[in-house]
């Protein structure tokens, strides 16, 4: 793929970070669509989009799943139709593209029966998870970041223009579509997979199961000058796997002392996941020319006292944690909006969420 177009000139076309599972790489790497085959294909649509076809007959791609494909031009918001064509993909292969918001129409007639005889309206929301996730995150101020933690931390800002610097491209951010014509200027920080998969090795390797809060409490009290901070982006740690033996072999070959109790590898584990945000918000702040005064933790991570507590510590940021449930949040407030029931920008719909929420906020300690 990059040896047709070189990954720095895709990112100024797609300004999206290296990733190998992104579309493009799957299309161009299918030879069903360069064969026999490929002409039977009419088109081509993302899971959310296939969904939307099977409701109401209507085939449309959402925008913000759309930019995450590595075919959205990132400067027009719409398919890069010479990329495509350099790709050696069919033609008319994508639907047009439509912005979250969009009613895309009724609910089939096939439906009815199971809808109490009603034909029921279908609207595209920000499709990508992420997407809508921020709209549900209460960004408090102008200069908020966010964090969208789970097995994965998306940590990033909103921003009205993408950034498509060296700099950017070098650091590995991406700028993904986002609602309301915002780009997602964000990068992938490993989120809890790496404690989730820990106890589930304990769990093989002991035959019980594993009390994640006791284990949180137990790590708290572990002296911080015995902390041993790992590089939680190394590649070792992405696949399934026993994870303590790869902390331990991560340690040796970095001359670090090997945590030497289940509370001190929980410890590691969570420290180092703060070091990881802390250093992608710097990194953030920096790429965009933007101050940064607090972070927004929302998602599964947000519940989490002591990774939000270390990641305050670590930035130098207040963290305010909440809500859990912001990408359903995020879905529901840009279907009310489009059904007449809320009204407003962004920040309209997120005051919705801090007067009716209470997050809790982390302030940092010495």
């Amino acid at each position: 793929m990059h040896r047709r177009v070189p990954f720095a000139e895709l990112y100024r076309r797609n300004g999206l970070q290296f990733l190998p599972f992104n579309t493009l790489y799957q299309l161009a790497a299918d030879e069903l669509l360069a064969g026999p085959a490929g002409a039977a294909v009419e088109r081509a649509l993302l899971v959310p989009d296939l969904l939307g076809q099977w409701l109401t007959g209507e085939a449309t791609a959402e925008a913000t799943n759309a930019s995450t494909t590595g075919l959205v031009n990132v400067d027009t918001q719409d398919w890069d139709h010479e990329l495509i064509t350099t790709l050696g993909l069919p033609a008319g292969l994508f639907p047009d593209i439509a912005a979250p918001g969009t009613t895309l129409g009724e609910t089939r007639d096939q439906l009815a029966p199971f809808l109490g005889g009603q034909r029921l309206p279908v609207t595209l929301v920000g499709s990508h998870d992420t997407a809508s996730a921020i709209v549900g995150t209460p960004l408090s101020s102008p200069h908020a970041a966010y964090i969208s933690c789970g097995t994965w931390g998306l940590v990033g800002l909103e921003l009205d223009q993408a950034v498509v610097t060296e700099a950017s491209r070098e650091a590995n951010f991406t700028n993904e579509g986002g609602v309301d014509g915002r780009f997602r200027f964000l990068t992938n920080v490993m989120g809890t997979w790496l404690l989730s998969e820990t106890l589930r090795t304990w769990e093989r390797q002991t035959g019980r199961a594993q009390d994640l809060g006791a284990l949180l409490e137990a790590a708290e009290q572990v002296p911080a000058a015995d902390v041993v901070i790992i590089d939680v982006q190394d590649e070792r740690f992405v696949a399934p796997g026993d994870m303590p033996a790869r902390i331990a072999d991560w340690c040796t070959e970095h001359d670090q002392p090997t945590p030497g109790s289940e509370p001190a590898l929980v410890r590691c584990i969570v420290e180092s996941i703060a070091a990881g945000f802390a250093r992608a918000l710097d990194d953030a702040a920096r790429l965009a020319e933007r101050r940064v005064d607090v972070v927004h933790v929302v998602g599964g991570g947000s519940l989490n006292a002591l990774l939000c507590q270390a990641t305050a510590d670590r930035s130098g940021l207040d963290v305010v944690a909440g809500p859990v449930e912001a990408t359903a949040i995020g879905n529901l407030l840009i279907q009310a909006r489009t059904a007449g029931t809320l009204s407003g920008e962004l920040e309209d719909l997120r005051e919705l969420i801090t007067r009716s929420h209470s997050p809790t906020r982390y302030r940092p300690q010495a």
